[in-house]
């Protein structure tokens, strides 16, 4: 069984590994979105919303991305399997939903945020980071997160690399010496209406994912009630 766990979420990280690679600024939101939150955390979104949300707007694939917990992904996934079943003439509108949650880590005596897609949440190394809190200690670094991530067969993402007090330039070339998989480059950082990527923030961030090549993700951070806007 955890042999059949292990290809399953290889299959599920490649499958999404190749989606990243198409990702661009016309991505988001109205085709992926990997970035949302759910009342699970701290967003206004039912799970059971953001899915309807995500079928009405047409989106190819979406993650929840809760704060150390996978309860809203949970939900949504049961949610989905039953729309699926009521709606059996309808398959082409269902999107691809991945596992996902935003983890708090310690990197270059700076909090980030790192975002963990595709990965097992049934695996040991990825409990400490599914207990609706911050971990501490060694867990805490994010050497050890990306690590748990990999074990688990996910993704690893730097959230919002422009957002924090350290320099986006520092934290994405200490994370890539750890590992990570990408960076969130298509961002909102001022909450534009309509949702759009910072145009300053998105060409330092992509520069930065090509020097080292790394993956680029997109997503709204919705923690409000719709999937195109972040607040």
């Amino acid at each position: 069984m955890a042999v059949y766990y292990a290809q399953t979420f290889n299959f599920l990280s490649q499958q999404l590994q190749r989606v990243f690679q198409t990702i661009d600024a016309e991505s988001c939101p109205l085709t992926f979105n990997f970035h949302m939150h759910t009342v699970y955390s701290d967003g206004r979104l039912e799970p059971e919303e953001a899915i309807e949300q995500a079928i009405s707007i047409g989106l190819r694939g979406l993650a929840i991305t809760d704060h150390h917990t996978i309860g809203g992904y949970r939900a949504a996934q049961r949610y989905l399997a039953q729309w699926q079943l009521h709606h059996p003439d309808l398959e082409n509108c269902v999107p691809h939903l991945w596992s996902g949650v935003e983890i708090n880590a310690g990197l270059l005596d700076t909090e980030v945020h790192i975002l963990a897609y595709a990965f097992d949440p049934q695996h040991a190394r990825m409990q400490p980071y599914l207990q609706r809190r911050t971990a501490t200690g060694e867990a805490y670094c994010a050497a050890s997160i990306i690590s748990a991530i990999h074990e688990a067969g996910g993704l690893a993402v730097l959230a919002h690399p422009a957002r924090y007090k350290r320099s986006p330039f520092d934290l994405i070339a200490a994370a890539n010496q750890l590992g990570i998989d990408g960076v969130e480059t298509y961002y909102a950082y001022n909450n534009p209406h309509p949702w759009r990527p910072s145009p300053k923030e998105t060409q330092q961030v992509r520069a930065l994912a090509q020097q080292y090549h790394l993956l680029n993700t997109c997503g709204t951070d919705t923690h409000g009630r719709s999937l195109l806007q972040r607040l």
